[in-house]
């Protein structure tokens, strides 16, 4: 099968190159200057296990109108931020009905529903990517742990996709609820990943830090109150126990969870900064709150769940990055945010 894969960062970079060492006709959609990079140095990925695969001399198009008039595909992998996506969208409006099937792998719950509000239905296939993996440079990236994909099972896609990425030795789950899968991976992604940003603290602090591990207790507790109100179940994720968080969050008191979950999260990021915290300090000017905590919040109001935690969360974050608020009103300075929560 031929796959355009969009974006080539860390997760294009993982999924693109996996699909080549498996036999695949891959190409990769970049910005002109990652793309020309890419053309010259090639792609590479150091793989859980240390194996490093290579892609020489990749096909590479800096704009859509190159990709998308020089060949034909059968599924494209979408890899880019939440935040980029009204801008991919614009920018392939030309070839709105004949753009190739999307799979679409990123964060949050409503992408989906806009993709496919653009592209129609049956033309989106939703996934999620477990595996962590760190961008050490254009077109280069490193998997840290052996985990896996998340498709939606009944489309198409699903299993050739599938056959495909386990060929490369990727653990590939198929999950008949599409939206049940999503949801449970927005649940680890929250984990001290708005409060690391807003305080800049790494998140084995932040869990060490009673009334913060409350906090996080608390969006997790928000989060899965939605989804009952859904009526969507917890499911586990290839490599990741959500359903025994899920439990732990609902069941035990606080004081017995923050260890546990300061041991897990200090083990499961090491030294990593989440993905909110490497946008804002990192000068992006956006970060992906809005599609996580977010989308909590809109849930939570379409559903009549209260989601306060959720809300301040995401509205001093946005502060932040907008620069209305400067970024030394919350850093290292917990008692702030909790009193901002308390507002």
């Amino acid at each position: 099968m031929r796959y355009l894969i969009i974006g080539a960062g860390a997760i294009g970079t993982y999924l693109g190159v996996n699909l080549a060492y498996a036999g695949q006709e891959v190409a990769f959609l970049a910005r002109p200057a990652t793309a020309a990079h890419l053309r010259q140095h090639g792609l590479s990925l150091t793989t859980a296990a240390g194996e490093t695969r290579r892609v020489t001399a990749p096909r590479v198009a800096a704009s859509p109108a190159e990709a998308l008039e020089s060949a034909r595909y059968d599924a494209a992998l979408l890899a880019l931020k939440t935040y980029h996506t009204p801008a991919f969208l614009e920018s392939i409006a030309p070839w709105q009905e004949t753009f190739p099937p999307v799979v679409c792998l990123q964060n949050g719950v409503e992408a989906e529903a806009v993709l496919a509000e653009f592209l129609g239905e049956g033309r989106v296939l939703a996934g999620t990517v477990t595996t962590p993996v760190v961008r050490r440079g254009p077109g280069q990236a490193a998997a840290e742990r052996v985990r896996g994909v998340g498709l939606a099972a009944g489309h198409p896609l699903a299993e050739p996709l599938a056959a495909a990425l386990q060929a490369a030795g990727v653990m590939v789950r198929l999950y008949p609820n599409a939206a049940a899968m999503k949801w449970s991976k927005l649940l680890t992604n929250l984990l001290g990943n708005a409060t690391s940003a807003i305080l800049d603290m790494p998140p084995a602090e932040i869990f060490a830090h009673p009334r913060l591990a409350r906090l996080e207790i608390a969006q997790l507790q928000e989060a899965l109150a939605v989804m009952d109100a859904l009526g969507l179940p917890v499911v586990n994720l290839p490599g990741v126990s959500v359903r025994t968080l899920a439990w732990a969050v609902r069941r035990l008191p606080a004081f017995l969870l923050q260890p546990l979950l300061q041991k897990a999260v200090g083990r499961g990021r090491g030294g990593k900064m989440p993905s909110f915290h490497m946008d804002l300090h990192g000068g992006r000017g956006q970060t992906e709150v809005d599609a996580l905590n977010g989308a909590v919040v809109r849930s939570g109001e379409r559903l009549g769940v209260p989601t306060p935690v959720n809300r301040a969360l995401t509205e001093t974050l946005q502060a932040l990055t907008r620069g209305e608020w400067p970024l030394e009103a919350f850093r290292r300075k917990p008692e702030a945010l909790l009193a901002q929560v308390r507002g």
